[in-house]
């Protein structure tokens, strides 16, 4: 025995000797242990708490017996990291090694025996020398913090993305009783939405944290496998009882098709069939080609648009299609194919050619994106098209305005400022034209701020036109109405005064002063009564 001891000490001296210099002495923590690595690992991953490790190991006591050694049993150990089923010393060192890798700790006693020690190989206060390979783990997770889902990766998916609640998945899974009785299995798999749930609350937490191709074990308690729905039919029918607890799920994610909610109230809900090309996506003014079918919810086709020799092309937000259905389409990536729901209230201003749609709650959409050519940005225009592009999207500000599409208006009214906000390149000739054409987009979109009932913003408007053109009387005029809305009447008084001394004939800005006399006298008259009951409540 001495001379074994002897033997593997000096093994282990000079195999400690060869390394020195390529891994130095580390410490772990700051309660003593050390290690010294022998052979790099071959991942960057190391094991988490709770994970399943596999090593082999060989050990002894510093200056003394020889300890137990996997090598020796022929098959590695295993124990659940930071469980308390070894050493502590064991349990910090092993969490900081990587697959593949060898290495040597030096467990002080404070992290291993002890005082006590472990007659009679191990005595008290002893120092113990452990090499520890680290041959794998199975991860291991406490998905709801309280012991109700665990779950053991049996085989690692692909990628790093994993499903959210809104999406759709396809897995595989096999489900049994707690007395091990198998009740319910999918071996082609079934297909259901994250947040409705399928079986029992287990597989909608679990299938969260799950990557494509993954497959895994789950052991549950608690509520967390009791039956959603008993009406569900099984392989064993009969054995499936209502609130049955699964114990055990063996659960494999074979894919997931990606939802996405639109406007953030699930009245527009996307789901991509076929994942599209690069990471670019329509803007506003894009010259877009599309194909798509329009089903009532019976599935009766009421709409078919383009096809693949001839896609249908139109231009985003020119009213041209459906507004849930160029909202989905303006989050779409070329080549993509998706389906959409969109709800009534993104219908009601859109007549579809073929059918009645008063009557549904949502329609469905087949939509491919096949192409699409983007807006030229303002900043990669020469000042002759920023000019040509405010032109254009004033005009169509001016339509939509004439149309009582007030808020639309605004937006192209404010996008045609943009493209002349920055006249530093602008020629002297160019320059005044930008001026006037600035002047005109923000007079316009204060009548349409007016119109909208966005008071201030239309009297901040009319104060830009006014910063430029003091005299502006349609600025004044407009301005006034804005603050007769907010009850700014001095303001209001001012800005009409102003006014009718620039053109004391404009008929509507006699009428506009009539209307901030009559409501200087009623605001008179609410103040007297105020100081009347006041004045009553004193005496």
């Amino acid at each position: 025995m001495s001379m074994a001891l002897s033997q593997l000490s000096h093994s282990l001296e000079n195999e400690l000797k060869t390394q020195d210099s390529e891994f130095p002495l580390k410490e772990i923590g700051n309660e003593g242990l050390t290690k010294r690595i022998l052979r790099k690992g071959i991942t960057w991953q190391t094991p988490f708490s709770g994970d399943e490790v596999e090593v082999h190991f060989s050990g002894h006591v510093e200056n003394g017996e020889s300890l137990e050694s996997s090598y020796d049993k022929g098959s590695p150990f295993r124990f659940k990291l930071g469980q308390c089923e070894v050493i502590k010393g064991w349990d910090e060192g092993v969490a900081t090694m990587k697959k593949g890798e060898r290495a040597i700790f030096k467990v002080p006693p404070n992290l291993a025996y002890g005082e006590v020690g472990s007659p009679p190989l191990i005595p008290p206060n002893a120092t113990l020398i452990f090499d520890i390979e680290m041959l794998s783990w199975s991860s291991i997770r406490d998905l709801t913090g309280d012991g109700g889902i665990m779950k053991k990766i049996m085989k690692e998916g692909e990628g790093w993305a994993t499903p959210t609640e809104a999406d759709e998945v396809l897995v595989k899974y096999e489900a049994s009783l707690e007395n091990g009785m198998l009740v319910s299995k999918s071996d082609e798999g079934v297909e259901f939405n994250v947040s409705d749930g399928y079986l029992c609350p287990a597989l909608s937490i679990a299938v969260k944290t799950m990557r494509k191709g993954e497959v895994a074990e789950l052991a549950t308690r608690f509520s967390y496998g009791l039956s959603q729905d008993s009406n569900r039919t099984t392989e064993l029918d009969g054995c499936f009882l209502p609130n049955s607890n699964l114990s055990s799920i063996k659960l494999e994610l074979v894919s997931w098709k990606i939802v996405t909610d639109v406007t953030g109230d699930k009245k527009i809900l996307k789901k991509i069939n076929r994942v599209g090309e690069g990471f670019d996506r329509p803007n506003e003014g894009s010259q877009v080609k599309v194909i798509y079918v329009c089903k009532h919810e019976d599935g009766t086709i009421i709409e078919r648009k383009g096809s693949d020799e001839e896609p249908f092309e139109f231009t985003t937000q020119e009213e041209q299609v459906p507004e849930g259905l160029e909202r989905a389409i303006m989050t779409m990536r070329k080549a993509e194919q998706a389906l959409v729901t969109v709800d009534a209230e993104y219908l009601c201003d859109y007549n579809i050619s073929q059918g009645n749609t008063a009557n549904n709650k949502v329609l469905y959409y087949e939509v491919e994106l096949v192409d699409f050519v983007k807006e030229k940005p303002f900043w990669k225009m020469d000042t002759q098209e920023k000019i040509e592009a405010c032109e254009r999207k004033k005009h169509d500000g001016n339509l939509l305005f004439k149309a009582e599409s007030f808020r639309r208006a605004s937006k192209k009214y404010e996008k045609a400022v943009k493209y002349i906000e920055f006249a530093h390149s602008f020629n002297e000739d160019e320059k005044s034209h930008a001026n006037t054409l600035r002047l005109s987009c923000n007079l316009n979109n204060a009548a349409c701020k007016l119109k909208l009932g966005e008071y201030i913003e239309a009297s901040r408007l009319c104060t830009k036109v006014l910063e430029q053109d003091p005299s502006n009387i349609k600025a004044l005029y407009r301005r006034c109405q804005a603050y007769l809305k907010t009850s700014d009447l001095e303001k209001a008084e001012a800005d009409v005064k102003t006014a009718l001394i620039i053109d004391p004939n404009n008929r509507d800005i006699k009428l506009e002063y009539k209307e901030l006399k009559l409501k200087q006298k009623e605001y008179s008259r609410y103040e007297a009564n105020i100081f009347g009951t006041m004045l009553s409540r004193i005496s």
